[in-house]
């Protein structure tokens, strides 16, 4: 399924229950093969949830983060790596009936599981999207904000998707990337490989906070505009560095 930003929207009430209407919000963007591959290590998707969501909650890990980033009713918010939803559910009381969410994974049969859950909560404005590995294959310009939360580690091509991402994103838009300062090999991303990443595909940071407990640290960029945008061919990958292996 295929829908451009001016009907993302409207296909709410297709994407929302059923779980045979889950796929991709938009046509393909540059491919993987023009932009480079990580020089480090990915780590492999093994959960869609890094803990309780009681522990989360505990840590008002979805408070933090919505404050931080000034999420407000009204806004499109994309949820990059949904998983299980720990996000979705609260962005979509969040953004409430005159907003929306767009819960994106690369793992279909989450996103079944997502849409049931937001099914028996009775939770109208989210919308689902199946990305891919190197594109998360969502609308130009639908989203005022995106949350990466506890999954970049776990992204195969981060720079053809950071590339294929930003121009989903909103002119002020604002991308927010939670992880722990850890190996990726252990499931966190050390902020200066994450800094590096950004930056070469174009990305400014805004602000860096750490997170209570053991939720980490939220890494806040703006996307790069059109007309600054670089071309594939000159994005070069950030050197491998023991820390983050």
């Amino acid at each position: 399924m295929l829908v451009c930003a001016a009907t993302l929207v409207a296909a709410l009430g297709a994407t929302r229950a059923y779980a045979a209407d889950i796929g991709y919000l938009a046509l393909p963007g540059v491919p993987a093969t023009e932009l480079p591959s990580p020089q480090r290590t990915v780590a492999p998707i093994v959960s869609p949830s890094r803990s309780t969501e009681k522990h989360r909650d505990t840590l008002n890990e979805a408070g933090e983060i919505a404050r931080l980033l000034e999420l407000k009713p009204g806004m499109t918010v994309g949820d990059i790596g949904a998983g299980s939803g720990y996000h979705t559910v609260r962005l979509s009381r969040l953004v409430g009936p005159s907003g929306s969410v767009v819960a994106q994974d690369v793992t279909r049969k989450y996103l079944v599981e997502l849409a049931r859950r937001t099914k028996r909560l009775k939770l109208t404005n989210v919308v689902f999207a199946l990305g891919e590995p190197h594109d998360p294959r969502l609308p130009a310009s639908s989203l005022d904000a995106a949350i990466l939360v506890h999954m970049y580690h776990e992204i195969a091509q981060p720079y053809a998707f950071l590339y294929n991402l930003a121009p989903a994103l909103k002119p002020g838009a604002r991308v927010g990337i939670v992880d722990l300062e850890r190996p990726m090999s252990e499931h966190g991303t050390p902020i200066e490989p994450l800094r590096c990443e950004l930056t070469a595909v174009g990305y400014r940071e805004i602000a860096a906070y750490q997170l209570a407990g053991d939720g980490g640290y939220l890494a806040v960029f703006s996307p790069p505009d059109q007309a600054s945008r670089k071309s594939p061919r000159d994005i070069v990958a950030c050197g491998d560095r023991a820390g983050a292996r």
